[in-house]
């Protein structure tokens, strides 16, 4: 862990309130009730149970289980017990969402997420990529196919998450870097893909 220094603090108080859970929690409403009112706000909160507090239920669980560190799950192998429980918690939401006939943007946005996870779940077997720019990098691009280019202008809050994740020696900055862009390319397309 890093010494406690102004930098180090900004950076942790980044990290923690960026994290992937807070952008999942912020995204999926927003999206939702941008494009379809209460309807959509609905389903994203529907969505955020199984993307965001499943899974952070799951490693606060294990947490105190001892079977991992921090929420952010630090030591890449435990990621790879942490981020197939996130996959299948999402391949749930997003069937009962296709069963019931959720908007187009809200099961493509889910369909996104797990898009993301696969190469993040890929890459992890062999090195610790960000799942926190990921998880940025990808929201940005979504929300910009669904809501217009001027989402785009979001950006450099990822490059803010990435700094604070190199500050806190939690990643080195090719692995944030190739977070984003995996994020942006595998969650982009696919929710391009889907809608």
């Amino acid at each position: 862990m890093s010494a406690s220094t102004p930098e180090t603090v900004w950076a942790r108080r980044v990290t923690d309130g960026v994290e992937p859970k807070n952008v999942i929690i912020a995204v999926l409403p927003v999206l939702g009730t941008l494009r379809y009112g209460l309807t959509g706000l609905g389903w994203g909160l529907f969505a955020v149970i199984f993307a965001a507090i499943l899974p952070t239920w799951f490693i606060k669980r294990g947490m105190r289980q001892g079977h991992w560190e921090d929420r952010h799950v630090g030591q890449r192998q435990r990621r790879l017990v942490v981020i197939p429980f996130i996959m299948l918690s999402v391949l749930a939401s997003l069937g009962v969402m296709l069963w019931a006939g959720a908007p187009a943007d809200m099961t493509a946005m889910v369909v996104a997420m797990f898009a993301a996870l696969v190469p993040i779940m890929v890459i992890t077997v062999w090195w610790k990529v960000s799942v926190h720019t990921a998880v940025a990098s990808g929201a940005v691009a979504c929300l910009a196919i669904a809501l217009g280019p001027w989402w785009l202008l979001t950006y450099p809050l990822v490059a803010a998450i990435a700094w604070s994740r190199v500050v806190l020696r939690d990643h080195t900055l090719a692995q944030t870097v190739v977070g984003a862009v995996v994020g942006a390319v595998s969650a982009g397309l696919a929710f391009w893909a889907s809608r």
